[in-house]
């Protein structure tokens, strides 16, 4: 057994003596906290309920490929490949949608392509921002998000940018 392999079970009993040596009571601790967690989990569930179904709609109503060809020209001149628009317009919304269509992608054009190596790095370097935005103010009450959504997209095109120029001056 490697370190790697014991380091949870190890960090859990260390949790647990270390809790033991100050006199509390563990298990009334950790029950509370699950009763917290699932105050959370029904407090975020029709936010997320919410963006997966939209998504889902959005993504079997063809709108993202007729939005990726519309972009086509805008983007092209800035280092993005076509094939990689889809990524961008959904990895602010969906990780697994957008693990879905980069992996499509690298399929498809293969991994050492330049759109195989702008998706992967673009994966790597953005956020599923909007997702994460409406899931953290729908379980603290925040109905006003004010800047935080523009900013988090102008941080996601600035990591789709950045990815495709990075692969191209350090890779391609």
């Amino acid at each position: 057994m490697s370190l790697s392999d014991a380091a949870v079970p190890l960090i859990v009993a260390g949790v647990m003596v270390y809790g033991l040596c100050h006199g509390c009571d563990v298990y009334a601790v950790f029950l509370q906290g699950a009763k917290r967690g699932l105050k959370t989990v029904l407090s975020i569930f029709p936010a997320m309920l919410a963006i997966l179904t939209a998504l889902a709609m959005v993504r079997a109503s063809g709108a993202v490929d007729v939005l990726a060809h519309g972009l086509e020209p805008l983007v092209s001149p800035l280092g993005i490949p076509a094939e990689c628009i889809p990524l961008a317009l959904l990895r602010p919304f969906s990780g697994s949608g957008a693990l879905s269509i980069g992996s499509d992608i690298i399929q498809h054009c293969g991994p050492d392509s330049p759109a195989g190596l702008i998706a992967a790095v673009m994966l790597g370097s953005s956020e599923t921002s909007l997702y994460c935005i409406a899931l953290y103010s729908a379980a603290v009450g925040i109905k006003n998000t004010r800047w935080a959504v523009w900013a988090a997209l102008a941080g996601d095109l600035a990591a789709f940018l950045a990815a495709a120029w990075s692969v191209r001056l350090f890779l391609l």
